[in-house]
């Protein structure tokens, strides 16, 4: 059985639509996180989850109850938020007590949560500071404690490492990647960062205008994005894309642009019924040769215009066929600006774009 079924959900602030008839299933014990630019509706759609927004029409589901218009502490959900929100005035002990104080917890049951809650996140030595006391990462630590001290089968992150230093989040994404391992429970977690996105999750859902645009393991959303919004928001650098046209010649198709000609017998089409219309060709950087020799199905004769040094690998900008063109490499092999090079690539590796529509051919 699913551990959190969305079904057909809308929510609308007067006329403008939020979300637009999302459909999701969430298995139990799955980490999935929902990614997009910002106002593209994934928070919405963690608030709706955890019943702090009421849907317009739809139903939520959590471990096969319907708790579309229950409470919040109803729901069996542990939320954990962008800001920390803690107590202040409160020891680190207090805050992760105080819900379950208000609960009516029985004193032993509160004491063995916490001191387990303390244990699982490596803050046992903090429980008698307060907040003031803490470095942020130590704060996230204690409002995932909050969460986690609930003893729920569902937990639900918000943009839970936004406030943080790019050292923390790198820390602290690891401590989460650990803590879902360790519990098995189903985590769900918004985020507008594609790094955290590929590293934490089972399945991505890409979220974009308040609609679903891909539902997929990160290698799969990575490899063969749906659309050309999804192949351009994943990656970093961010995919190549040139504009041209699919064509036909001597019976075998071709994506040309400019002076371009791009074979494509080894493309994977994914359309069966294929016919000549404008189209864009998406390359990632990473999957672009330069000066190797290698021999690639496809290689054009360009020059170098900047080279951008990123430590253990270097970016190299080009044109091709009149547009901006990148290539990550190694360091030691990347040439000087103003060199002339050879850039080469195998279409397998490519993805061919309707231009109308931007769906993956």
């Amino acid at each position: 059985m699913p551990s959190v079924v969305i079904r057909d959900v809308s929510l609308n602030f007067g006329v403008v639509e939020v979300l637009k008839s999302l459909n999701l299933e969430v298995d139990k014990g799955e980490f999935l996180v929902l990614l997009g630019p910002s106002g593209c509706g994934k928070s919405t759609l963690l608030n709706c989850i955890a019943g702090l927004l009421d849907v317009s029409a739809g139903q939520i589901f959590i471990n096969g109850r319907n708790v579309t218009w229950d409470e919040p502490k109803d729901r069996g959900i542990g939320m954990v938020f962008q800001s920390y929100a803690l107590y202040p005035q409160m020891t680190v002990e207090g805050n992760l007590s105080f819900g379950l104080k208000n609960a009516g917890v029985p004193k032993d049951e509160i004491a063995k949560r916490v001191a387990r809650a303390a244990e699982i996140l490596q803050i046992e030595p903090l429980l008698k500071r307060k907040p003031s006391a803490l470095s942020g990462g130590q704060r996230q630590r204690v409002a995932i404690g909050r969460a986690l001290v609930r003893d729920v089968d569902v937990f639900l992150f918000d943009e839970p490492l936004s406030n943080l230093d790019a050292k923390l989040r790198s820390e602290l994404r690891v401590e989460i990647k650990r803590l879902h391992q360790k519990l098995g429970n189903t985590m769900i977690y918004v985020t507008h960062d594609q790094i955290e996105a590929m590293t934490l999750a089972d399945r991505i859902a890409v979220m974009r205008g308040g609609i679903i645009q891909q539902l997929d393991t990160p290698q799969a959303i990575y490899s063969r994005p749906k659309n050309r919004f999804v192949a351009g928001f994943i990656g970093s650098p961010s995919m190549n894309f040139i504009e041209g046209q699919l064509a036909q010649h001597d019976g075998t198709w071709v994506f040309e642009a400019a002076d371009l000609r791009v074979p494509l017998a080894t493309y994977p089409f994914q359309e069966t019924n294929l016919s000549p219309r404008a189209a864009t060709l998406g390359v990632r950087p990473e999957h672009v040769g330069l000066n190797t020799g290698e021999g690639w199905p496809f290689e054009v004769e360009t020059s170098v215009e900047v080279v951008e040094p990123m430590g253990s690998d270097t970016l190299v900008w080009t044109k091709v066929a009149g547009h901006d063109f990148s290539v990550r490499m190694a360091t030691e092999r990347a040439p000087s600006a103003g060199q002339r090079a050879t850039v080469g690539f195998d279409p397998l590796r490519a993805s061919l774009f309707d231009a109308e529509t931007g769906e993956r051919l």
